[in-house]
């Protein structure tokens, strides 16, 4: 577990705070009463647990080595409170209750593994101080501490003592834990949050996008191409009318990504089968020249028939982003590996496996993310809009992904009935 140094920040000032309350009650106790300890000794402890503190306040703004930093106060706060409970009478006294806060703060701090250590280090200090004062190995600290206490009130208390150590590391592990867990899920919630309010952002941008551009690009292309068909052009006049033409229809893929993104308009339903719209879609890539002899195709999708109730446009969308992003992911060539299983009468799947680059891990968590992209000049809208699509069908998308060694795609879908209105 990695400590954070905020955490050590905090076992800090939460030893200040348990100190404090005892040096307070000590006055208290002192003022009012016959005092139940040696104060003297009490005091020094007290003072010593000062300082240590005030070192560790040092070395907590100076050695990064935060996890190191919270096993040595873990290990000297065991120490000073045996020393407490050794001055207080040991089992006559009622100090030994102070080991839970060190078992406390190494769960929260450090996490499981050294919770359980904790405690156990607990009960071998308290067993051994216990014994070693009942067996007359240690003295006591002072003579009118001394108890005639019977070995079964002395095993009592020793296994009463461990039993409780190690039942407040088992539940404050459990609570932290718990509380972990719920951090992560709100984190989660939070970063969908987010992308969703990218996506209504989006959405603002595309209608506007759509207005401004739309029927002026499709006027110029227009144009661009009547002006192609009907003059006499040299060849690098045609060349630029190439180009013309091909960054117009270019830009209108982008503005057609947004609409997707935000507002799927009316779509068409019908029957129509999902490998032919893959093998359309390969086609098309093949005749634009991104799909080139440099990449071999692999998969079953020649020979699948998985029949499907849905708009063909959109996952010719789906198919279209998955497999260009496979092609941008092996620039030098590669193998790209394209299955369609039907599942029973209820589950469809669609697999899509290339040898690329991969996906780094901190990048598989955004990859679905509106304007995130890994390649360059890429708007990153293709892989947000296949999620949107599969999630419209209350499919599910997975991707696994090793650097330098590719990425598998999975789309799982459920299998769809003609039951229904021809348009949505």
């Amino acid at each position: 577990m990695k400590v954070e140094k905020k955490a050590i920040l905090a076992l800090i000032i939460s030893r200040l705070i348990v100190v404090t309350t005892l040096f307070i009650g000590a006055v208290v106790i002192q003022m009012s009463t016959v005092s139940f300890l040696p104060l003297g000794a009490f005091y020094s402890l007290i003072c010593g647990s000062y300082v240590l503190s005030l070192l560790f306040l040092l070395l907590y703004g100076w050695d990064p080595h935060y996890g190191f930093q919270a096993y040595i106060q873990i290990i000297l706060d065991l120490l000073l409170i045996t020393a407490l409970v050794y001055i207080s009478g040991g089992i006559g006294g009622n100090l030994y209750s102070l080991y839970i806060f060190a078992i406390v703060a190494a769960s929260i701090v450090l996490g499981r593994r050294p919770a359980y250590l904790t405690a156990s280090l607990a009960a071998i200090m308290f067993g051994a101080l216990a014994d070693g004062l009942y067996f007359k190995f240690i003295p006591y600290f002072r003579a009118d501490q001394f108890q005639d206490l019977s070995v079964g009130l002395v095993l009592y208390t020793i296994f009463l003592a461990w039993a409780v150590f190690f039942v407040i590391a088992f539940l404050i592990n459990y609570l932290t834990f718990g509380l972990k867990r719920a951090r992560e899920a709100l984190t989660e919630v939070r970063r969908e949050l987010e992308i969703k309010e990218r996506q209504a952002a989006a959405g603002r941008m595309s209608a506007l996008i759509a207005h401004e551009i739309r029927n002026p690009l499709s006027a110029i292309s227009g144009s661009v191409q009547v002006l192609k068909n009907e003059l006499s052009l040299s060849e690098d006049q045609a060349r630029l009318m190439e180009i013309i033409l091909k960054e117009s229809k270019r830009v209108s893929v982008s503005i057609d990504q947004f609409l997707s993104l935000t507002s799927p308009g009316t779509r068409v339903f019908s029957k129509f089968d999902l490998a032919e719209v893959l093998r359309e879609t390969l086609t098309m890539l093949t005749m634009s020249g991104e799909l080139d002899g440099r990449t071999s195709l692999r998969g079953n999708f020649e020979t699948a028939e998985v029949d499907f109730f849905g708009s063909p446009g959109q996952f010719k969308q789906v198919c279209w982003n998955i497999v260009r992003n496979a092609l941008k992911a092996m620039p030098e060539g590669g193998t790209l590996t394209m299955d369609l299983f039907r599942e029973g009468r209820d589950k469809i799947e669609l697999r899509f496996a290339d040898t690329g680059v991969g996906i780094a891990r901190e990048d598989l968590e955004r990859i679905f993310e509106p304007y995130f992209s890994r390649f360059e000049g890429g708007l990153g809208l293709g892989m947000a809009v296949v999620k949107k699509i599969i999630d419209d069908y209350e499919g599910h998308i997975g991707i696994e992904s090793e650097p330098m060694k590719g990425t598998e795609i999975s789309i799982a879908l459920p299998a769809r009935s003609g039951n229904r209105s021809g348009k949505e």
